[in-house]
């Protein structure tokens, strides 16, 4: 199984890597230094962990409890170990796809020495950090709005880190309303996978929330069958405070449970931040410099 690609140089320290589905921008560094060589072979690399992922997928698309063998690839078998420690019977391990490849291209580079490594996959970003290293992440109201109104801070306390995002009109489907909830956990793959659940939590009953059987959006999807968000109009401020009210416990829960920190809920301009998440986030000042 092979895949055409393409591989091309972002600025003056970043690859970009466009494979199918996959879209990597994947930054290293070696004290402050980018090192634009080997992250082209990290990207040349990450054409591997998706067509292995790819030999995999109808394992990965049947959620956990309806699996009938468990695929032999370490890649799938973290997804499926990611998206069972959210602990939703109709997550499917494919949930956690995007940032498990991050995490795997984010690996490769810390092994061969970078300092410094960031991946983003589409929104789905593996960090990891040496000592003294770190990094700030930028944080969107709105999945597909560049607008930024708040940063995620991270040191070398950790040297792994995973930030994602799922919402209303990004790559990936959603069963709720929210506009984005990003995620903070140990890796992208677990963060991932939360993301979509936290944003399929954030969800209320209304005839201005318009929603189609997945497949009718996408006949490729592994969620057949689910209605997920297609569109969401005029909302009063109860319904709005109804859905956020069911993210925000459902992140509470997660980070309880040490799946991972906290969530970043919003829904157009209204926002909310789990406990576990406020140590690290902060509104945006535009006199920081966001890495990513």
């Amino acid at each position: 199984m092979s895949y055409e690609y393409h591989i091309g140089i972002i600025g003056e320290e970043a690859v970009l890597c466009e494979c199918g589905p996959m879209r990597l921008v994947i930054g290293a560094w070696n004290s402050d230094q980018p090192q634009l060589k080997l992250a082209r072979e990290a990207a040349e690399n990450s054409i591997s962990y998706l067509e292995r992922i790819a030999r995999c997928r109808p394992q990965l698309s049947r959620p956990i409890p309806q699996m009938e063998e468990l695929p032999q690839d370490k890649l799938g078998i973290r997804m499926i170990a990611n998206a069972n420690a959210i602990g939703d019977d109709d997550l499917t391990p494919m949930a956690a796809v995007a940032g498990t490849i991050a995490d795997a291209v984010a690996d490769w580079l810390l092994e061969r020495k970078a300092t410094r490594a960031i991946v983003d996959n589409g929104g789905d970003i593996a960090i990891r950090l040496a000592d003294g290293e770190a990094a700030t992440v930028g944080v969107r109201p709105q999945v597909n709005s560049s607008h930024i109104s708040h940063v995620i801070r991270l040191n070398d306390n950790r040297a792994a880190w995973g930030v994602a995002t799922s919402g209303v009109g990004g790559r990936s489907l959603t069963r709720g309303i929210a506009s984005a909830v990003t995620v903070l956990a140990p890796n992208a793959s677990v963060a991932d996978a939360a993301a979509t659940a936290v944003a399929n939590a954030c969800f209320v009953e209304d005839n201005s929330v318009i929603q189609l059987p997945a497949e009718k959006i996408d006949p490729n999807t592994d969620l057949t069958g689910i209605a997920t968000t297609v569109e969401v109009g005029f909302l009063s401020s109860e319904k709005i405070s109804i859905a956020l009210d069911a993210a925000r416990w459902k992140a509470e829960y997660l980070s309880r449970r040490g799946v991972f920190w906290g969530a970043f809920i919003a829904f157009e301009n209204v926002n909310i931040i789990s406990k576990g998440l406020r140590p690290y986030i902060s509104p945006v000042n535009y006199h920081t410099p966001i890495t990513w």
